[in-house]
């Protein structure tokens, strides 16, 4: 708050919002230091009342901070000393002036000195100090210098040329997408603009955009940071790596470029090394689900394969499951390609077909490192499934993926790229088909209804309604705004007992193998996000579309 607590005491009584003996008696018990705060502190106004009361005296628009995220063009315009020194941060543009957010509308220097600083026209709105302080460590986090010199290579000095700004962008758009919590960065070129989305939680969100004219420094700035993309070729589909330091973490990032009409189009998959150091029940499991899979994972030996489409959250399940049998006595070798997460006490192996080392190849060599769990990143094709299967019936655990809709569908797909129906009944022990859905936030989530619609999709009668706990999405300041902060899983655990077995080498259909297993008691992927939804961990409409065309 402005540093004259009286100036402030003396308007809050002008307006209503307190009493003259309120005044006299805040003042005798705080020695007249710290007014405003205590009363904050003691709930007789907020923050939000005195900043919007300051503001309208002043003559100056009030900003709801929580509702506003800057664009990254304009958050460069600022410098981090400027933001930090005078408690301001940049808004929006209007008719060519910057709009700043400051606490204080008594601080002409502020005034003075920032419109100097930029030399351009400047306006300022109030906005509660605590919200302008927040969003300067957001902007501008301490970090935030080391990264843009981490970014330039041996043959760059970071100096205040006509570069610098570009330098400053692309590192204040990695820091952002980090901020955001962002899965990946796309940078897409249009006709008349660039485009920035992130995708945050499985959606792609739109940013605010730089500038068209910017488009080729900042996708020439990526492939100097990344060594292996040639900055001259434009024709042709490159990729690499790119390792950069945001505050105190390290983060990679797989970076793919593709020549389109309008230029290059970059895609930065953002690899997030702690994101995948989850425990079991991180992932989403409930605890009987839990219970089913660490039997499964426990077992000495067979496969446990992974199903879902691409972006169900396969590899962070299996990251997941090597993360929770990783122990001294145990050795783990993966097969990946490529190898995007390092993980300690584990042996990875990348696939490299230029020079002959299939996942075939690879996995024919690992078998002779006497390992005992193998995790293969997909089965794609007959050969790979066979040498894997004969790893399993060879006292070894294996590990992987295939892209099936449910869990029973995965024998026939395997069946389907030619392995024998008694090898895949001898060697799988589980299977489990997996989707993602939306976390409902924890801050802001608030009791709700189901829709008429939402009970029939779903399935619902009255009595589980009665019983159920539905939550809805609100939106606040740590969800941004979109009542949904993380992502979670649903699951189908399908379990192969000795009728299933029976069933598999007679050549049972999926449908046969799906009643099976819903005798034995396997729950729909649908029916997990039920469960879900009644314990008010995310929404129906999440659970419905990520189960769309799902047979009940």
């Amino acid at each position: 708050m402005p540093a004259n607590d009286e100036y402030v005491i003396e308007i809050l009584k002008d307006v209503g919002l307190m009493s003259s003996e309120q005044a006299d008696d805040l003042a005798g018990r705080t020695g007249g230091l710290h007014m405003v705060e205590t009363l904050i502190k003691e709930g007789t106004v907020s923050a939000e009342d005195v900043a919007r009361t300051i503001a309208s005296q002043n003559g100056m628009d009030f900003v709801d901070l929580s509702q506003v995220t800057p664009s990254p063009e304009l958050v460069i315009l600022l410098s981090p000393e400027t933001a930090r020194r005078y408690k301001t941060i940049p808004v929006s543009e209007h008719d060519g002036s910057l709009v700043l957010a400051i606490a204080d509308p008594m601080d002409f220097e502020a005034f003075d000195s920032i419109g100097f600083l930029l030399k351009r026209p400047v306006e300022f709105v109030c906005a509660v100090p605590s919200q302008i302080k927040d969003k300067i460590e957001r902007l501008y986090p301490q970090g935030l210098e080391e990264l843009s010199r981490a970014v330039v290579t041996e043959e760059e000095e970071y100096t205040d040329n006509d570069d610098a700004p570009i330098i400053r962008l692309v590192s204040s758009l990695l820091i952002e997408a980090q901020n955001h919590r962002a899965s990946d960065i796309h940078i897409e070129p249009m006709e008349k603009r660039l485009r920035i989305r992130y995708r945050i939680d499985g959606n792609l969100q739109e940013m605010q955009s730089p500038p068209k004219k910017l488009q080729g420094a900042i996708i020439s700035r990526l492939k100097i940071m990344t060594s292996s993309m040639n900055i001259a070729e434009k024709r042709l589909p490159q990729d690499g790596r790119i390792q950069v330091k945001v505050g105190e973490k390290m983060i990679d990032l797989r970076v793919s470029s593709v020549p389109t009409v309008h230029g290059e189009s970059i895609v930065m998959r953002i690899l997030d090394k702690s994101s995948l150091m989850l425990g079991l029940p991180e992932l989403g499991f409930m605890s009987d689900d839990q219970a089913t899979f660490e039997r499964l994972v426990a077992m000495p030996d067979g496969i446990i394969l992974v199903t879902g489409p691409t972006g169900s959250g396969k590899t962070t399940t299996l990251y997941g499951c090597l993360n929770y049998m990783n122990r001294p006595d145990r050795k783990i070798i993966t097969v990946e390609e490529p190898v995007e997460y390092q993980m300690t006490g584990i042996n990875q192996v990348q696939v490299n077909a230029e020079v002959g080392m299939t996942f075939a190849a690879a996995l024919r060599a690992m078998l002779r490192q006497a390992p005992n769990i193998i995790m293969l990143g997909e089965i794609r094709d007959k050969e790979t499934a066979e040498i894997a299967i004969n790893a399993s019936l060879t006292g070894h655990l294996v590990l992987s993926t295939l892209h099936t809709n449910d869990a029973p569908s995965a024998v026939a797909r395997l069946v389907d790229i030619g392995v024998q129906p008694f090898l895949v009944s001898s060697a799988v022990r589980g299977i489990m088909a997996q989707r993602l859905v939306r976390k409902l936030c924890v801050n802001c989530k608030v009791p709700g209804e189901m829709s008429e619609y939402e009970a029939r999709a779903l399935n619902l009668d009255s009595s589980q309604l009665s019983k159920a706990t539905v939550m809805r999405a609100v939106g606040c300041e740590k969800c941004r705004g979109k009542g949904f902060r993380g992502r979670m899983g649903i699951f189908e655990i399908f379990v192969a007992d000795d009728e299933v077995r029976q069933m598999i080498n007679r050549s049972a259909t999926t449908l046969q193998l799906r009643h099976r297993s819903r005798e034995m008691g396997m729950r729909t992927l649908r029916e997990d996000g039920i469960r879900k939804v009644l314990a008010g961990l995310t929404t129906p409409e999440e659970v419905i579309s990520s189960t769309m065309g799902e047979d009940h």
